[in-house]
């Protein structure tokens, strides 16, 4: 007589579980919850400053992924990790655990305009990828509880190219990638961690930064090309360029 209640039990312990789980691919929107402070990494004697956008719940999201994110180029005014909030904050209203970097400070030497990029604003890059090493170390030792193996980087132009390079140097430490138009730093041509590359309609990338369509074919790298240009990727765009933007990186993120 019991065995008659099996499966109306297995059918209810489903529907519980439907309905308790928060799976950032849900449809739930959170307010979002933003904390400013400087870390300081004592090695190099250098203060980094982040932004933590989180969403506001008291419970636990099950998996919640995290996102780390360096901004575009500024001439050391400061600032910069706060002004990509259309995206950021959209990011944590959908479950993510969002870190934005800033990467200059006022005392650092401005970035080099003339010479070969890729050689003479390579230490640029190397002291953006210390930093995201840095801060995601720091990150792992305050926050355990979330899902480090599906860690996304993305970044805007010369942190595009920070972006880039990580992904070069540390493949295995992330997941995926999107750059927003970064126009210097190589994209790595392998299959690990996973690539996207968003592309502005007025500046082209130097030669051999994007991946030919075979390498794009062998290592499932998307290149998507967008109407938006490369200095309204941040929260000058207006509402269709950012909803346009939004779409995609969220598109991306949810794909397996």
């Amino acid at each position: 007589m019991k065995y008659k209640f099996l499966p109306l039990l297995a059918i209810l312990l489903f529907l519980i579980n439907c309905s308790v789980k928060k799976d950032i691919g849900s449809t739930n929107i959170y307010e979002v919850k933003l904390d400013t402070l400087t870390m300081f990494d004592k090695a190099r004697g250098r203060k980094i400053p982040v932004a933590f956008f989180s969403p506001k719940t008291e419970k636990k999201i099950p998996g919640q992924q995290v996102v780390i994110f360096s901004h575009g180029y500024g001439a050391n005014h400061g600032g910069d990790y706060l002004i990509y909030s259309y995206l950021t904050e959209n990011l944590a209203s959908k479950g993510y655990f969002v870190v934005s970097i800033q990467h200059e400070l006022p005392t650092d030497a401005l970035i080099p305009m003339e010479g070969k990029p890729q050689t003479v604003r390579m230490p640029f890059w190397e002291r953006g990828v210390e930093n995201i090493l840095f801060v995601l170390k720091e990150i792992k030792k305050s926050k355990p509880e979330l899902d480090y193996r599906h860690l996304t980087l993305i970044g805007h132009s010369n942190g595009g190219d920070m972006t880039a390079l990580f992904a070069n140097k540390y493949p295995n430490l992330i997941y995926k990638i999107i750059t927003m138009d970064n126009r210097r730093m190589y994209l790595p041509k392998t299959a690990i961690p996973k690539i996207y590359t968003l592309r502005s309609n007025d500046y082209p990338a130097d030669e051999g930064v994007l991946p030919n369509e075979a390498e794009q074919e062998k290592f499932n790298i998307t290149i998507q090309f967008t109407n938006i240009n490369h200095g309204t990727m941040d929260d000058k765009g207006n509402d269709e360029e950012r909803k346009t933007l939004n779409s995609f990186i969220e598109g991306y993120l949810n794909e397996k």
